[in-house]
């Protein structure tokens, strides 16, 4: 392994040290962006414990097969009797039947074994820029085979091929004392000049899929999902960057976010959320078409960018199961509350004669709603399709938490990581969040604390817990009517000047409601989450230079264009 004191830097360098890798970057390259070194530990951690969990599991397949394979051989062989001599007493113990298999085991202990050969995987970064990623994953990922770093500037490559060289992760052999070759060592990361698309496609077929496909481009990635999803493995893993949120978490351009995801934002305070379900069904859909699905194991609303971790598999059934994941909603636009309008439902009929559980899928009636919000009478606006499945599998997040604990030095953002993975792991499988400052602000009320509403919520039988996605929010499995109530039942002990409320607005209108449900702000000892009880980085505030970094410029384009300068200039004289 490479250090940092071992590499000359030329002039015009600088050297970026990033956990285990150090790479070579031009002053002023726009290609490395060091905000973003919380993906790239996610991102390391993520595939490093997904890893381990695929070599378990072909592990146990192959101990199954061998298992399988013995005693199919076991039944096939003869079975030979060896008889005791009729001369002998009857004192004498007669031998049993013997097989040459069970002779064969009773040797096979002196003799050698067949080992499981780890298998290991191969990641495809599809945008790599500087190299950074791919480097960091061929070198803190033990399960790796190889890393395919792909870009389509020359520039890129360059940078590239300079930085695999001084990690010495490049093509090597070992040579004896004559220096002679003696073994070959091929590259660890594999350096591509091309188009992403066109390279993902090229590992469309089954035998030239690959385990892991990352795109981690400047803006959004639709462009390239059709092709990854059609390039990875079954039970492979899709790793996707989005930094558009401009597009995702606002209405300002619908159409754009339409003819990129096949979806419409929405306006309100849980818009990255809604950022994270339309990657996630636009993901969904493109696998649909070739007869794949999708399962989230991780998806997080990080700073400017979303980022989702699912697995990709094929299955007939489980791509018929994506109607009943996929919903619009109708958004208030005043209190923002949301009605969930799935486009189609699933069945289970079970079968009397043979007890077999049939699926049936079918259209759902609708709309959900009336033509205004049932709260407040204000106008509703539609959005979504969007997916409205988990975003999360816990279990799976508790494996990386576990990797952590043991890891934590490994990672520049650890205690970020741990902190939120602890959140995203406590999350609710129910669409959207709320903060209470945002309620009483429509309610035009003193802001109850996180504490109380929560308790009121757990003393009237809901479930509570954070979200990732924001600061001072909770997800419940309460509707937007009893969470009102509890703010009804909090004004009522901190009255508002109703005089100061416009007649006819939403506040009047929210106030005016009947209270139905009496709540109790007696502390409850689940207010507090397993999250809340240890002192965790959940949320970190705007680094320096946060936000995403200036779009990297092809400098061989630059150079074609001073060129035909030149040309013109000299022919002009």
């Amino acid at each position: 392994m490479s250090t940092s004191s071992a590499i000359s830097i030329p002039d015009g360098f600088i050297l970026h040290t990033e956990n285990t890798s150090s790479i070579l970057v031009e002053t002023g390259e726009a290609f490395l962006n060091p905000v973003q070194e919380f993906n790239r530990d996610l991102s390391v951690a993520c595939i490093r414990v997904w890893s381990e969990e695929l070599n378990e599991s072909k592990e146990l397949k192959w101990r199954q097969t061998r298992e399988k394979k013995y005693k199919k051989s076991e039944a096939s062989i003869p079975r030979k009797k060896i008889k005791a001599y009729s001369g002998e007493s009857s004192d004498t113990p007669i031998p049993q039947e013997v097989t040459p298999s069970e002779e064969a085991n009773s040797s096979s202990d002196a003799g050698p074994k067949m080992a499981y050969n780890p298998y290991k995987v191969v990641i495809l970064e599809a945008l790599s820029a500087t190299g950074l990623r791919a480097i960091r994953y061929a070198k803190e990922i033990p399960l790796v085979k190889h890393v395919i770093a792909n870009d389509l500037s020359t520039a890129a490559v360059e940078t590239m091929k300079r930085n695999v060289e001084i990690n010495n992760l490049g093509e090597s052999s070992i040579t004896d004392e004559l220096n002679r070759p003696q073994n070959f060592i091929p590259a660890k990361v594999w350096v591509n000049q091309g188009d992403a698309c066109t390279l993902m496609y090229t590992h469309r077929e089954e035998k030239k899929r690959v385990d892991v496909v990352d795109l981690d481009p400047y803006g959004t990635a639709a462009p390239f999902i059709d092709a990854a999803v059609q390039s990875v493995n079954d039970g492979g893993l899709l790793c996707v960057t989005c930094t558009d949120l401009a597009v995702l978490a606002t209405t300002n351009n619908p159409e754009k976010c339409f003819s990129n995801y096949g979806g419409i934002p929405l306006k309100a305070e849980y818009c990255h959320e809604a950022a994270l379900r339309l990657v996630l069904h636009a993901i969904s859909t493109s696998a649909s078409r070739y007869g794949r699905y999708i399962e989230p194991i991780l998806s997080l609303s990080i700073d400017f960018y979303v980022r989702v971790f699912v697995k990709v598999n094929s299955a007939p059934i489980e791509v018929k199961k994506a109607l009943a994941k996929t919903s619009t909603y109708y958004v208030c636009t005043s209190c923002q509350s949301s009605f969930q309008q799935p486009l189609g439902k699933m069945i289970e009929r079970v079968h009397e004669a043979s007890g077999s559980t049939n699926l049936i899928f079918k259209t759902q009636a609708g709309p959900s709603v009336p033509q205004v919000c049932t709260e407040c009478e204000s106008p509703l606006h539609l959005a979504g399709p969007m997916w409205s499945g988990p975003l999360h599998k816990s279990e799976f997040v508790g494996k990386v938490l576990e990797h952590l604990d043991g890891h934590l030095e490994q990672y520049g953002t650890g205690a970020r990581m741990k902190g939120m993975l602890t959140v995203a792991k406590e999350e609710l499988d129910v669409p959207f969040y709320f903060t209470p400052a945002k309620v009483a602000g429509i309610f035009h009320c003193q802001t109850p604390s996180l504490d109380d509403v929560a308790s009121a919520l757990l003393n009237a039988g809901h479930k509570i817990s954070r979200s990732h996605a924001c600061p001072g929010s909770l997800k419940t499995t309460a509707g937007h009517r009893e969470i009102h109530d509890i703010f009804r039942s909090w004004i009522k002990q901190n009255p508002v000047r109703i005089e100061n409320i416009k007649e006819g607005s939403p506040a009047r209108r929210l106030l005016s409601k009947e209270l139905r449900t009496e709540a109790n702000f007696t502390r409850h000892p689940g207010s507090v989450t397993a999250s809340g009880k240890v002192k965790l980085l959940r949320y970190q505030d705007n680094p320096r230079n946060w936000g995403p970094a200036k779009k990297a410029v092809m400098k061989s384009s630059k150079r074609k264009r001073e060129d035909d300068t030149d040309e013109t200039i000299s022919s002009a004289s």
